[in-house]
């Protein structure tokens, strides 16, 4: 079998490449990389090739047939977001294609993973701090949940690039109430002008740093809770002349709308705020926008949002479905109030969003059926119905007597692209 080793270098300076590695390049007979990194080896004897990208790699490979050990390099190390997983899964895959006829090519080639020094590691062994804890963010040519993140951890890893630089999210951060968040940034790790430095999320704003940079965020402010499951008892909420779904009923339509950790979500009719909060312990890496027009139920969103630290809700002030149309895509929404737009509110969603999942509550039979309807006629799929009547137990004298809720319907369904609408 002839062997190409996937080779991670780690942070560019080759005092961090591993004496494995340094074995593997130097038995090799053909040297692939990026030219910045392959030039990093001028002692190397064999041929070069510089390539970056999967297919460009494999044509090199190709064109050069008679060598028996090839070695690609990659930065950092092979398992962390590294374009070591991209080639492999190109070489994988062609070998499938190859094996479905004869005179196979890719078959006579046989990986190997060789570990490098990851950014992560280097940074964190330069501040003298463990890494096992840490969550880890990529944002060079991705976008993530900072915010989500740095609230919902103690410290969070980001590697930055193109929009994301270090300014750019330490100005972020203080606009969400983490200035005081202490922000460790590194540049050119390892070489001889390496740059680290360490301040607050305020005081490094307004800095200049490289537009490829690492970051380390510490934040002693986390948000904890001793209970993971929805349901918070409704007198925990502030609540004034406020309607309120209540505990019961939100439990129910929080296990139907199926929140995920990363989700955004909208909801629509917010009231007091008490299914926004829920939402955002359940989606405590997305995002919650809480829509609402009326004042009082503005002012008590605002406030259960400050109580519970409920830093990833966003209060939206206006009626739907015009308030939604700037917002971002929405992975889940919840209705609880549509002031007579349901239609378009349903509408303008699927225009957003042709996979999301949505739950109404209705306490009226008209709401029910229109809830319904729509749903059918939108291309709604597993629509599920579910009427909750709710009694809780008061003490009278020293007796205990059951006092009933309103009747409410939960109607939830989900678009999916395969799913034609209803005729």
């Amino acid at each position: 079998m002839k062997k190409i080793y996937l080779v991670g270098i780690g942070m560019g300076n080759i005092e961090t490449l591993t004496d494995k590695g340094r074995k593997a390049i130097k038995s090799s007979e053909l040297l692939i990389g990026a030219e910045r990194m392959v030039n990093a080896f001028p002692e190397y004897q064999g041929d070069v090739c510089y390539a970056v990208s999967p297919s460009k790699i494999m044509d090199a490979i190709l064109e050069n047939p008679e060598h028996q050990t090839i070695a690609v390099i990659f930065s950092g190390d092979v398992g962390f977001f590294s374009g070591a997983k991209k080639l492999n899964q190109a070489i994988e895959e062609q070998k499938s294609e190859d094996g479905k006829r004869s005179g196979s090519t890719w078959g006579d080639y046989e990986t190997e993973f060789i570990p490098g020094i990851s950014s992560l590691q280097y940074f964190s062994a330069r501040l003298k701090i463990s890494w096992e804890d840490t969550k880890v963010l990529s944002l060079h040519g991705r976008e993530d949940n900072i915010i989500g993140a740095v609230r919902n951890n103690s410290r969070t890893f980001i590697l930055t690039g193109g929009d994301a630089s270090v300014q750019k999210i330490c100005r972020t951060l203080c606009e969400n109430r983490l200035k005081e968040a202490v922000v460790h940034v590194g540049e050119r790790l390892s070489y001889k002008n390496e740059r680290i430095v360490t301040g607050t999320a305020e005081s490094l704003a307004e800095e200049k740093f490289d537009s490829l940079a690492v970051m380390i965020v510490e934040n002693e402010k986390t948000i904890k809770r001793s209970v993971t499951t929805h349901g918070i008892p409704d007198e925990l909420f502030l609540r004034g002349r406020v309607p309120m779904t209540k505990s019961e009923i939100r439990s129910v339509s929080l296990s139907k709308l199926q929140l995920r950790p990363g989700d955004v979500v909208y909801d629509i009719g917010a009231g007091t705020g008490s299914v926004s909060v829920e939402m955002a312990f359940q989606a405590f890496e997305g995002s919650v926008y809480a829509v609402e027009f009326d004042e009082e139920a503005l002012a008590l969103i605002r406030q259960n949002r400050e109580q519970f630290g409920s830093w990833n809700l966003e209060v939206v002030e206006g009626k739907a479905p015009e308030a939604l149309i700037g917002l971002p895509v929405p992975d889940r929404a919840f209705i609880g109030g549509s002031r007579g737009n349901l239609a378009g509110i349903l509408e303008l969603l699927k225009e957003k969003n042709p996979n999301i999942r949505v739950v109404v509550n209705a306490i009226t039979l008209e709401t029910l059926t229109e809830a319904v309807n729509c749903f059918q006629r939108l291309g709604f799929g597993d629509i599920g119905i579910v009427q909750i009547f709710a009694a809780n137990g008061n003490e009278a004298g020293s007796y205990h007597m059951m006092q009933g809720q309103n009747p409410v319907f939960i109607i939830s369904g989900e678009l999916k692209k395969e799913t034609p609408p209803a005729n």
